[in-house]
């Protein structure tokens, strides 16, 4: 069970969840997911932006502006504007070349400064980012020269220089002296590296980048030994042929082939006030040029034998646009209308409905047993130790009843008289009359309490069942239904497409105010991974079915969420279950279980996961102390 990690460098969920809500919004694809690697990039057949891990380990303000200046990059840039088929032809041409690393990253640099500009058109906001993206580089490249240009490292100082050159500010800027050889290449490669400026493409980015390694393969020995910027091995050859775009447009494939008997002949009948379309209960041609999405019809030769006509001022729009339809040689996406109202339909209701984290939990339910006598002599201990606060809670709630009942209406028009009547004069239409309450209010809420029995809880557990103990002897003493889960993920069943989350019930609702109930609590015990999100989230959808006013959801950890496969993405997936239930009208507070002072980077990660309902118990031996005033803050707020 650990905190998620990388570099060394705890992740800010809340940095992370904006950048994938930003990536999101500006590639207008729900799908979209942002992750973290050495170098940034796009990875569009994995629906999937890499942010660098460049920006680490720098002022907070510079590491949030320079990692959205990568989300605007490849979210503006590349998604939209970067031809993917080019770069797979690219990446194949020059896999045998000598220089091959150093020809990817220049192809990148060169994409990324094309698409810079691009961005910062479409999208003037994201000047300020960009700005400073290029302060930081050119601050890394800088010093990358010095080093490279000493070791007579030369392919990696050239590359240095180039970067510096092109975002120079001053004209004076100019590629140092390196090698004789590599001196009288440099006029070239300056006059085909400014040219990035004017490139429209990606293709115009690539045939720079050829003609500048075709020079420097006689020049330079050896390859980068350093990677700045990431050209990554994709399946681009999965993209080389135009007819899967064409496929991908296509909804459904014919559900007929058959073929029109009579060829059209140049003489046929044109029809001024309709336009039909070709099906299989016509059977003359005509010369309609109505474009219509179809899944059946009848195959013409408009476009087969060759015969075309100009085209006038009353054609439509696209009109002399013909083709004819075929079946793909490659990828049949004929059931790709279906496939995706099965994703939306999973994503709602069954694999993705605990979210795309847990889409590979299973829950396992398990009830308490009868306890033994062991368990009923401990609860009994605990119910003894915690007794003081309980009974101290009761008379709290007793009195603010009573108090309620006891206090009177006034401003009435019937009911008792009241001793003030000036208002007889004073008012046009006075209120004499009051009343006293005659019924005591309910108290209309339910409570889950969901604690987490992970193996990390194994010096905690007793004095949280302690704790545990005084919010049931309290609530069951006012009558209010509650439940008391444990949870954990089952680490040795455990696999990459199953996970069993069990989820055992010591106390349900059902029997929760009954009087003999309550030594089940002792049942719970340390056990292995846990996986809160999913935990929370089906705790939300039990307690949605419950008709009282109020719900409160309480979730004893000790704030390290880790299970298979979520170690990634488990602090985020946690804070989207805790929205998830707010949005719904569910208060989730966390207790937060500690033996020490808590670290402030621990108390970050769970404020950023709870916000501020979070309550840090420092000292686990008083437990029940601190659970004292939460309980009775949220005892009144139901009454």
């Amino acid at each position: 069970m650990r905190f998620i990690k990388f570099n060394d460098q705890q992740v800010d969920s809340f940095l992370f969840m904006e950048l994938s809500d930003l990536a999101k919004g500006l590639t207008k694809n729900g799908e979209m997911e942002v992750d973290y690697s050495v170098q940034s990039y796009l990875d569009p057949f994995e629906k999937k932006i890499y942010v660098s891990h460049f920006w680490d380990h720098r002022e907070r303000s510079e590491t949030e502006l320079a990692l959205k200046s990568d989300i605007y990059l490849r979210s503006i840039g590349n998604y939209f504007h970067t031809d993917f088929r080019e770069l797979g032809l690219f990446v194949e041409k020059v896999r045998p070349l000598k220089l091959c690393s150093f020809a990817k990253q220049l192809c990148m640099l060169l994409e990324d400064l094309r698409l810079e500009e691009i961005c910062i058109k479409e999208r003037p906001g994201t000047k300020m980012a960009f700005r400073l993206r290029k302060r930081l580089y050119r601050r890394h490249f800088q010093s990358q020269l010095i080093i490279h240009k000493e070791r007579s490292i030369l392919t990696d100082a050239l590359f240095n220089a180039i970067y510096l050159i092109l975002t120079a500010e001053s004209t004076l800027e100019q590629i140092p002296d390196l090698s004789e050889n590599l001196d009288r290449t440099l006029p070239y490669i300056q006059s085909q590296i400014f040219q990035v400026f004017e490139a429209a493409s990606t293709a115009h980015v690539i045939k720079l980048v050829l003609n500048i390694v075709d020079i420097l393969e006689e020049v330079l020995e050896h390859d980068m030994l350093n990677t700045y910027f990431y050209l990554a091995e994709l399946p681009y050859d999965s993209i080389k042929e135009s007819s899967l775009y064409d496929e991908l447009k296509r909804k459904s494939k014919l559900k007929n082939k058959d073929q029109i008997e009579d060829a059209k002949k140049g003489d046929e009948d044109v029809h001024s006030d309709k336009l039909p379309t070709w099906h299989s209960e016509t059977s003359k041609p005509t010369k309609s040029f109505l474009q219509f999405d179809l899944e059946q019809g009848t195959n013409t030769t408009l476009n087969g034998d060759g015969t075309v006509r100009e085209g006038d001022d009353s054609d439509q729009a696209l009109a002399m646009v013909q083709g004819t339809s075929g079946k793909a040689k490659r990828n049949d996406y004929s059931k790709l209308e279906a496939m995706e109202s099965q994703k939306e339909e999973r994503s709602s209701t069954g694999e993705l409905a605990y979210g795309k984290e847990n889409r590979y939990a299973v829950p396992v339910f398990v009830q308490s047993k009868p306890p033994s006598a062991d368990e009923r002599e401990q609860y009994q201990q605990d119910r003894n130790d915690i007794l003081l606060f309980q009974k101290k809670l009761k008379l709290m709630i007793q009195k603010t009843l009573e108090h309620k009942r006891t206090l009177p209406r006034s401003d009435l028009h019937i009911g008792r008289l009241n001793k003030k009547l000036l208002r007889i004069v004073t008012d046009e239409n006075p209120k004499l009359f009051y009343k006293k309450q005659e019924k005591s209010p309910d108290i209309d809420a339910v409570f889950t309490l969901l604690v987490d029995c992970s193996a990390s809880m194994f010096d905690k557990m007793d004095q949280t069942k302690l704790g545990i103990t005084l919010f049931h002897e309290t609530l069951k003493s006012v009558k209010v239904p509650h439940q008391i889960v444990g949870f954990w993920e089952d680490t040795n069943e455990a696999s990459k497409t199953r996970q069993p989350n069990h989820f055992h019930t010591v106390i349900s609702f059902k029997n929760s105010i009954q009087r003999q109930v309550g030594p089940e609590i002792m049942q719970l015990s340390p056990e292995e991974d846990n996986r809160d999100g999913y935990a929370i989230r089906h705790m939300t959808e039990q307690l949605t079915k419950r008709n009282e006013k109020q719900k409160f959801l309480l979730v004893f950890s000790d704030g390290e969420p880790a299970a298979t496969g979520y170690e990634r993405n488990g602090i985020i997936d946690t804070h989207e279950a805790v929205l998830y239930a707010r949005k719904l009208g569910i208060e989730v507070i966390n207790v937060f279980l500690s033996t020490n002072e808590v670290e402030e980077a621990t108390k970050k990660t769970i404020q950023n996961i709870y916000g501020r309902y979070s309550v840090f118990v420092e000292k686990i031996d008083e437990l029940p102390e601190q659970l004292y005033p939460l309980l009775k803050r949220l005892l009144l707020k139901t009454i």
